[in-house]
């Protein structure tokens, strides 16, 4: 895909799934129907605050490299591990989240590894556009999971695509009154705006306005046969 057809579609708030492009308004956990709400962070507003100089000092003994994504068992043996740890629902395999059988890789796509020594303990994969980079998949060792990698990985792809002079980062949903998603504004509230999917205009981000554009999308746009699982 060619990146100025990906920062296109990523404007208008798709997203990565496999080799294609999708969006959605509405997403189910534990049976009931949220409302998802797309995000961005403007390079040129990032700033950091205490809490991300904290952690990249913390990890700073940790050597990280951008490299050309390649599947490898290394990134699979080690995202087995991290799947068996987590406590929500993930894709069995990188290959299932990346390609879903495809052969061939339509994204230009690039991993960050996170080593201690040679151990390979985090990798944080994303897309590159021709102005805009999609995160796409984090995962860590899970014995270093008091070091916060899941952060730490978006705070890495933040400052790649700053020191590229790079327009966005697109790191994802959030998903308004259920928090697992909420590290995403992690990096800079400040610099991120939400996808108001009403209008198709970006915004800037605060819970309040999550919690209007959910109130819009669970009045006007849930079809009646689902509103009892809302």
């Amino acid at each position: 895909m060619r990146g100025d057809a990906l920062d296109f579609y990523l404007a208008l708030g798709y997203y990565r799934m496999q080799q294609e492009l999708f969006t959605c308004h509405f997403v189910p956990f534990d049976g009931r129907l949220y409302t998802a709400h797309w995000l961005r962070l403007t390079m040129s507003r990032i700033a950091w605050g205490p809490e991300q100089r904290r952690l990249l000092r913390r990890n700073a003994r940790f050597s990280a490299a951008v490299r050309p994504f390649r599947l490898t068992e290394e990134y699979e043996e080690l995202y087995t591990r991290y799947r068996a740890a987590i406590t929500f629902d993930a894709a069995p395999t990188i290959e299932a989240v990346l390609l879903g059988g495809e052969a061939h890789n339509v994204f230009n796509t690039y991993a960050i590894e996170l080593r201690d020594g040679d151990r390979l303990i985090a990798v944080g994969i994303f897309d590159h556009g021709e102005r805009t980079l999609a995160g796409i998949l984090n995962f860590y060792d899970p014995a270093y999971r008091q070091f916060s990698l899941g952060k730490y990985l978006l705070l890495l792809k933040t400052d790649h695509a700053r020191r590229l002079r790079l327009d966005y980062y697109y790191p994802g949903y959030v998903v308004h009154n259920y928090p697992k998603f909420d590290y995403k504004l992690f990096a800079c509230p400040a610099a991120t705006e939400v996808y108001d999917s009403v209008s198709g205009l970006w915004v800037p981000y605060s819970r309040e306005t999550v919690a209007a554009q959910s109130a819009e999308l669970l009045a006007d746009w849930l079809p009646e046969d689902l509103r009892g699982m809302a």
